[in-house]
């Protein structure tokens, strides 16, 4: 199943921006989809803990930052303008290594590490469409992540394409490849998750 489209029209940066709050969207190759009107504290658990922890486990030296939805990933084609850009999304926890790509805006360009938390609704979306948009633009490395299930799906970026995915359980600690030094612990988050279904 996929997700609700805003209408059949064509849609930029320029037309997001003057949208207003009352619902939020995603753009891919102009098409904007709805986001589900407001994550369950569960996704938001996950999310928050993955962003701390890999907060906590950077090197104060770095010049990456990790940084939390709701936030404008704009992903250009080539050096058109932000009005023109036809690809915005809003992974829900993502670092940029690159200090060039931020802006008072978001960010402009492709992340290094991108987690998307996914859910029953959202599944096909994240592992179909947005995958793809990801590997198209250059992210280094895509997690999908699996509460109900309690998996973990992580894309590498090998040339211009992602290679074979690695599937784990959210179990021990899994590292973040592109951000030396992260890891992510699984085992207290996963005993807060509601029981999975028999």
């Amino acid at each position: 199943m996929g997700l609700p489209l805003r209408d059949e029209e064509f849609h930029t940066y320029g037309d997001y921006r003057h949208w207003g709050d009352e619902r939020r969207y995603e753009l891919i190759d102009g098409v904007a989809y709805a986001m589900s009107p407001s994550p369950t504290r569960h996704h938001q658990e996950v999310t928050g803990e993955i962003y701390y922890q890999a907060r906590q486990g950077l090197d104060p030296e770095s010049e990456c930052r990790i940084m939390i939805a709701p936030l404008d990933v704009r992903l250009p084609r080539g050096d058109e303008a932000d009005d023109q850009i036809d690809t915005v999304l809003q992974p829900d926890v993502l670092a940029v290594c690159d200090p060039d790509k931020l802006d008072d805006r978001g960010v402009r360009g492709a992340p290094d590490w991108v987690v998307e938390v996914v859910s029953p609704s959202t599944a096909s979306h994240d592992h179909i469409h947005k995958r793809r948009v990801y590997e198209r633009h250059g992210v280094t490395e895509l997690w999908l992540v699996h509460p109900t299930d309690r998996l973990l799906t992580i894309y590498w970026l090998e040339g211009e394409e992602y290679g074979k995915p690695e599937v784990v359980e959210l179990a021990g600690e899994t590292e973040v490849r592109a951000l030396p030094g992260v890891r992510i612990a699984w085992d207290a988050l996963v005993e807060r998750l509601p029981p999975q279904d028999p």
